[in-house]
């Protein structure tokens, strides 16, 4: 649920609430640690499912034969887990992905594959 607040200077606050459902017990758990289990769910999302969506478009790619798109997902997670093992951690996972487009030779050298 959203709603915008609206102030006697002119600016407007916007607010959301959300709902959610779980079977823990609330006498067990916190409203602290109930916030940290929702927000580390998203954080997988966010981290992600986000960049393989954007950057490798991988909700686009459909294919009509079965067992098809599990193998897809599965290269995409391949490259992804081999990019992270490349050089140069301070750079965002896309740009190491550039750098081994623009120069694959380079990349086959710091694999080990000659």
């Amino acid at each position: 649920m959203d709603y915008l607040e609206e102030k006697f200077d002119g600016t407007e606050i916007s607010h959301e609430r959300r709902f959610y459902i779980t079977s823990l017990d609330p006498s067990k758990v916190t409203p602290k640690k109930l916030l940290q289990l929702i927000r580390g769910h998203w954080q997988v999302e966010n981290c992600l499912h986000f960049g393989k969506d954007r950057w490798w478009e991988e909700d686009r790619h459909g294919t009509k034969r079965p067992g098809w798109a599990t193998v897809f997902a599965s290269l995409t997670n391949a490259a992804i887990s081999v990019l992270r093992l490349f050089p140069g951690t301070e750079k965002i996972l896309r740009a190491r992905a550039e750098q081994v487009q623009w120069k694959p030779k380079n990349a086959l050298n710091i694999l080990g594959l000659k």
